[in-house]
């Protein structure tokens, strides 16, 4: 840590405003995780799933289209063993299955089955709508500012840590 990072920020700081927004992204975090925010969306569905496993369900949807498991790991930022383990115990209860690379007979991809599907899109159905709710009162510009601003937020951040990881 150089001797400049160390000192608390000053009135000239040109962080200043910053330090108002990290509290608030800890808070949000914390709210989510001790709110259960994820597990409530899941029972609210009717799965009995855990948050990994949502995680690789929906992110099969969101692709609307078969994934390798690295890419799946790539867009949950995980490794690629984790998504491994998750998807044999979705192929188990039937949720996902595996077919054929049709550039790669070699390899194969993880598409949900029907059931898969419609467990996400309850999940999705469920998620959205607790947001919806939190936002309700809010101003149609609000909520477009809001997506736009944590859109560019998380795509920033998501660069600028891919950069360092791969300075390492």
């Amino acid at each position: 840590m150089t001797p400049e990072a160390a000192e608390p920020a000053g009135p000239d700081d040109p962080h200043d405003d910053l330090l108002t927004v990290l509290p608030r992204l800890t808070q949000l975090s914390a709210a989510f995780n001790k709110g259960r925010l994820t597990e409530r969306a899941a029972e609210a569905a009717g799965l009995a799933l855990d948050r990994p496993a949502m995680g690789v369900l929906v992110t099969l949807r969101a692709a609307d289209q078969p994934l390798r498991i690295g890419e799946i790991a790539d867009r949950m930022q995980v490794v690629g063993p984790h998504v491994t383990r998750q998807v044999q115990a979705l192929e188990k209860r039937g949720l996902v299955r595996r077919v054929a690379d049709p550039h790669d007979r070699r390899a194969s991809l993880i598409e949900p089955t029907g059931d898969g599907l419609d467990a996400a899109n309850r999940y999705m159905t469920s998620l959205l709508g607790w947001f919806a709710e939190a936002l309700a009162d809010w101003p149609p510009q609000d909520r477009e500012d809001l997506t736009r601003l944590l859109t560019r937020l998380a795509d920033d951040v998501t660069a600028r840590l891919a950069r360092l990881d791969a300075e390492d």
